[in-house]
């Protein structure tokens, strides 16, 4: 007889100074996910990094005034966005295992602090 075991994703988020939501989130394999973020304000400039535990932060995303700027060399299934009051999106469809992580976002007021490493 075959059992039926659920694996379970846990997604946390960190304060720095933006807002981010949901704070948590416990998500099943196969479902998608999408993470919110508010930049400081007057930061025109949003970054999302992903920290697998044990790991330093990877960048993923980087949007400036509505633009996609930069993207790490991530999945296709990510994606993100940028809106017209500078919060930004998040999205990651068909959860893995792997994507069990910590989600980073910050905020700079342009892109001269971006060198893949979270900005101070």
């Amino acid at each position: 007889r075959g059992s039926s075991r659920e694996t379970w994703l846990h997604i946390c988020l960190v304060d720095s100074g933006v807002i981010q939501t949901p704070k948590y989130l416990i998500k099943s394999r196969k479902q998608q996910m999408t993470l919110r973020c508010s930049p400081v304000s007057g930061h025109l400039s949003v970054f999302w990094y992903q920290q697998a535990l044990g790991k330093g932060p990877q960048f993923l995303l980087q949007y400036y005034n509505m633009e996609e700027r930069e993207k790490g060399n991530i999945s296709d299934r990510f994606s993100g966005q940028q809106f017209r009051d500078n919060h930004s999106e998040l999205k990651l469809l068909s959860l893995e295992l792997k994507d069990s992580a910590l989600y980073l976002c910050a905020s700079s007021e342009d892109t001269a602090l971006h060198n893949q490493q979270p900005p101070v």
